[in-house]
């Protein structure tokens, strides 16, 4: 696919991947502010806490998008970072861009803790435990106490953290299965594996959950290496 085909718009968020001195991935989240076609392509430069990175003439980045249904990546090298009329980060103009597509029924592996409700129970019974991957309509729990039985109605609580910003998680769920525990599972004391279908309504609690699953997913699938 070429860069000029998905005609993105200004403003349009990017991830940036780096490596490190010491050959750990650092991820920042920039945005697409200007193309010359065929040379270069202007981020703005990303500021975590309110500082300004510092990237270096020649710096390998891998960058990676949302697209419609799906994720774009290309490779780039830093050209130049400015700071005057304004901080901007130029960079190589991509040769193509690798497209994978998002189903919604896509999972991807998290060590999410979550505290779990069992709204059928009279008493409110809860416990503590895991979400040990989701997807946008369902997950996997692993729970400490085996407080519920297939077909019960949950309320799942979590903190997520979306790029900067933190916040709370509040689903419901059925639960659709007991699962066989894995050896790992096991180990860590988890005795109650359940795999829930989400039946959440309110458009509040979707946005986080899809928000958080969509973010999720594109962790997972940036690259650990640049080459």
């Amino acid at each position: 696919m070429e860069f000029s085909d998905l005609k993105l718009p200004y403003g349009t968020s990017l991830q940036l991947q780096v490596t490190n001195s010491v050959g750990q991935p650092e991820r920042y989240t920039a945005r697409l502010v200007g193309a010359v076609p065929g040379r270069s392509l202007i981020f703005s430069v990303p500021r975590p806490g309110g500082k300004l990175v510092r990237f270096r003439p020649g710096q390998k980045l891998a960058v990676r998008l949302m697209i419609a249904n799906g994720i774009g990546l290309f490779a780039a090298v830093v050209e130049a970072q400015t700071t005057e009329p304004y901080p901007l980060l130029y960079v190589s103009y991509p040769e193509a861009v690798t497209f994978k597509g998002i189903r919604g029924a896509t999972r991807v592996t998290v060590n999410l803790p979550v505290t779990i409700t069992n709204r059928d129970d009279l008493g409110g019974a809860q416990t503590s435990g895991f979400i040990a991957d989701i997807s946008t309509s369902g997950a996997r729990l692993e729970l400490r106490d085996a407080i519920v039985n297939v077909g019960d109605t949950l309320s799942i609580e979590a903190q997520v953290r979306v790029a900067e910003l933190k916040r709370q998680l509040t689903v419901t769920a059925v639960v659709r299965s007991r699962v066989e525990r894995s050896t790992q599972e096991r180990s860590q004391e988890l005795p109650a594996v359940y795999g829930v279908e989400f039946t959440e309504r309110d458009q509040d609690a979707l946005l986080v959950l899809y928000a958080y699953v969509f973010a999720q997913i594109v962790e997972e699938q940036m690259p650990h290496e640049l080459s």
